[in-house]
């Protein structure tokens, strides 16, 4: 079986390719430009692995991804620019990576014979802030920042495709992805990796408004076993979302990774709880999500060397990077 992996290089990605050398996949290409990918994030791979690593831009017109994807059994595309202030501020930029590239993977997709599947990693965050909890797959679509929207037109692109071009495709809405090798890149963004640098350094937590605010904090190898399980399911053009099953306030977690916190003013456009209905991929796909928070968490502390090099953030830095989020959205 051969696969292509975009952003293959990155947190889920490398996760995910894991996931597929235990499936007994002969051939793995990942397509990562390494703008938030890592090397390092494969560097644990066996030198025998049957993983080849380009240095490729799926949104660079001069690319010609077909010479990449011939034969190709699976698709799973993550490539994609995350976090929400780079997209308020660099909207042109999020609309290249993760609408035109996802256009461009589409119409190198079309031109395999055979492809069992094409999966989609897409984001909750294109519920923006829902009615009602747990939110399932049928809600309505209101993002609230430039990368939920453009995540939001990929998926749409990939259904479209899917529908018109008869292409086998499957759409994962993922919900608050956290684990090892998560990033750590200078962009103020996923509570997970602020906490912990901050934790290594000794300082506060900063918690946003009260803490009791929740969040479907979903681990990342259950996040690569739901990619899996929906490449080999007979399953296609169809929406899932994965998540934890549960959710959990900010307090608590800070409770669990242990340490002082320091309260800083509540952001706009954001949901205060984000909880997946899973019923439908439990139902459809047999995928059930296996760790816990607490033993997430526990896996996190032992890996917490990795965030030794992230940035120490403090109210001061967090209130300068996020004005043009406030600006936006209140």
């Amino acid at each position: 079986m051969k696969a292509i992996v975009t952003g293959g290089a990155g947190f889920i990605g490398s996760h995910l390719i894991d996931h597929l050398l235990k499936e007994n996949f002969k051939e793995i290409v990942v397509l990562d430009n390494m703008s938030t990918g890592r090397p390092e994030n494969l560097g644990h791979l066996d030198k025998e692995a049957p993983v080849k690593i380009c240095h490729v831009d799926i949104s660079d017109e001069r690319v010609k991804l077909e010479t990449y994807f011939k034969n190709a059994d699976y698709i799973f595309h993550l490539a994609a620019l995350a976090d929400i202030v780079p997209s308020i501020e660099n909207p042109d930029t999020y609309y290249k990576s993760n609408v035109h590239g996802t256009f461009r993977v589409l119409q190198a997709a079309k031109k395999i014979k055979g492809l069992k599947k094409f999966v989609y990693s897409a984001s909750s965050s294109c519920y923006g802030i829902p009615d009602h909890y747990p939110t399932k797959e049928n809600s309505e679509i209101r993002p609230e920042y430039p990368y939920a929207l453009t995540k939001r037109m990929g998926e749409e692109l990939l259904l479209h495709w899917g529908k018109l071009y008869k292409l086998p495709v499957v759409s994962l809405r993922f919900f608050n992805v956290y684990g090892p090798r998560s990033r750590t890149s200078g962009t103020y963004g996923a509570v997970f990796g602020v906490f912990l640098a901050q934790k290594i350094a000794g300082t506060p937590f900063t918690v946003v408004g009260d803490g009791n605010q929740t969040r479907d904090f979903t681990y990342v190898t259950d996040i690569a076993d739901a990619l899996w399980s929906a490449a080999k399911a007979s399953i296609s053009n169809e929406v899932f979302n994965v998540g934890s099953g549960n959710h959990y306030s900010i307090n608590h977690l800070v409770d669990l990774l242990g340490g002082k916190k320091t309260y800083i003013p509540k952001r706009p456009g954001e949901p205060d709880c984000t909880f997946a209905d899973i019923s439908k991929i439990k139902s459809l796909l047999g995928w059930k999500p296996q760790i816990s928070l607490e033993i997430g968490v526990r896996k996190m502390l032992e890996n917490i060397d990795y965030w030794k090099e992230a940035p120490i953030w403090t109210p001061e830095s967090i209130a300068e990077e996020t004005k043009s989020w406030f600006n936006a959205l209140s």
